[in-house]
């Protein structure tokens, strides 16, 4: 599989903090990556890295084979589309005026532009609101008009950050449906979420940042081998703070919340509880986290993703 992403030893600083401390990862044709990581931790400058809107001080970037770091990046970074988090659209125009100004924006003929912007129109099912002005639109109607506007020049390499924030679980399964068709007609994505189950589900591979350095790179099922193997988690919420005193050694404390990372739940669950009540508090909720993307990223950073 030929590599249309390289990021190789990445660095970058704002005054004397760090951002990103030798970033190295590829991504091959037609792969998906998802990129996971705290607030904080790096996604969003490596992401604006890639997109060419932010110099990194040292390292190399390859796009397509064309070190963009050193070489003109115009035409490998055509070959790109970046979606935001942010909505890049204006409020103010209709949703077929936005498309038409993105796709003069993306160097797209006037009659490239009006093929694309049909196709747009029908894959985000916005045809019959073409006219309407954005500003009347729904958060999911915006997302789905946000992406589209990113990816009309038909990019061979997707940046997609973030693209089911804030809208309904409907509009959410609209929008996966629409980036299915993406990936049948064979474009690489690199994505950025706080949706793990999304990363879980649509990622060949995961990569979790944390304090600018790449932690773990591989599949979801190389991921659990490495880390939490069989280990389930034990999650206890109590109805007050608690001190370890009360606990047998392995037992994580923090504030309300008592963990616990065990193979045999049957056996220690029980060992937890009695603590609690040695402790004199009562049981609010008990959590079991199966080996999944949440408990890799937990076992990896020691906070969950939201945080």
């Amino acid at each position: 599989m030929s590599a249309v992403l390289a990021l190789e030893g990445l660095t970058k600083s704002f005054g004397d903090t760090p951002a990103l401390r030798g970033v190295s990862f590829t991504l091959g044709s037609g792969q998906w990556i998802g990129l996971l990581g705290p607030n904080g931790a790096g996604k969003t400058t490596t992401v604006r890295a890639i997109a060419g809107r932010v110099r990194p001080d040292g390292g190399s970037i390859t796009l397509f084979g064309q070190n963009v770091t050193t070489d003109d990046p115009g035409h490998a970074r055509h070959r790109l589309g970046v979606v935001p988090q942010d909505l890049a659209l204006y409020p103010t125009l209709t949703a077929l005026e936005n498309l038409q100004t993105f796709a003069a924006l993306h160097g797209l003929t006037p009659e490239q532009s009006r093929e694309r912007a049909r196709w747009a129109l029908a894959w985000t099912g916005l045809e019959e609101r073409r006219r309407d002005l954005v500003r009347t639109f729904s958060g999911g109607m915006k997302r789905r008009l946000n992406i589209a506007c990113g990816v009309l020049h038909r990019p061979h390499l997707i940046l997609l950050d973030e693209p089911t924030v804030g809208v309904d679980p409907q509009s959410r399964e609209r929008i996966w449906e629409m980036l299915s068709e993406l990936r049948t007609d064979g474009a690489s994505l690199l994505l950025t979420t706080h949706q793990l189950d999304e990363a879980q589900q649509v990622c060949e591979r995961i990569l979790i940042i944390d304090g600018g350095e790449v932690i773990a790179d591989g599949t979801l099922r190389e991921l659990i081998a490495r880390t939490v193997g069989e280990q389930r988690r034990v999650v206890v919420t109590l109805d007050a703070a608690v001190s370890a005193g009360a606990f047998e050694a392995g037992v994580e404390i923090d504030d309300v919340v008592v963990q616990l990372a065990t193979t045999d739940i049957a056996s220690d669950l029980p060992r937890v509880l009695d603590g609690v009540s040695r402790a004199g508090r009562r049981v609010e909720d008990v959590r079991i986290i199966e080996p999944s993307l949440q408990a890799v990223f937990l076992h990896l950073t020691g906070r969950e993703l939201r945080e």
